[in-house]
């Protein structure tokens, strides 16, 4: 019992050291521009774009299935949704592997 409750905290310190040191503080006097960065993601990421995402896919769905519209075209409006709507997820994903040294 002793021994797994120790192996239980070893690992939970582990884990907490883990995340502490992907904490990084913004250098000082940036905080106008993070304000300014963090109103253009809330811009692209919020529900007035959201919304025109949702339009935009569904009028090009039509036009590429009535033949008004090329395929290459359309498929190109869906994929830059979902990297616009991904960035986060893949700035993450690119942040852990030059992390982890590769």
């Amino acid at each position: 019992m002793k021994r797994s409750s120790a192996v239980l905290a070893a690992s939970l310190a582990m884990a907490a050291g883990q995340a502490q040191a992907q904490v990084q503080a913004d250098p000082s006097g940036s905080s106008p521009l993070v304000a300014a960065l963090q109103w253009v993601q809330g811009t692209l990421l919020g529900n007035l774009a959201t919304t025109a995402a949702v339009i935009a896919v569904a009028v090009v769905g039509y036009l590429m299935l009535t033949g008004r519209m090329e395929w290459r075209r359309g498929l190109m409006v869906v994929v830059g949704a979902f990297i616009i709507f991904g960035a986060v997820s893949i700035v993450a994903g690119i942040r852990s592997l030059a992390q982890a040294g590769f």
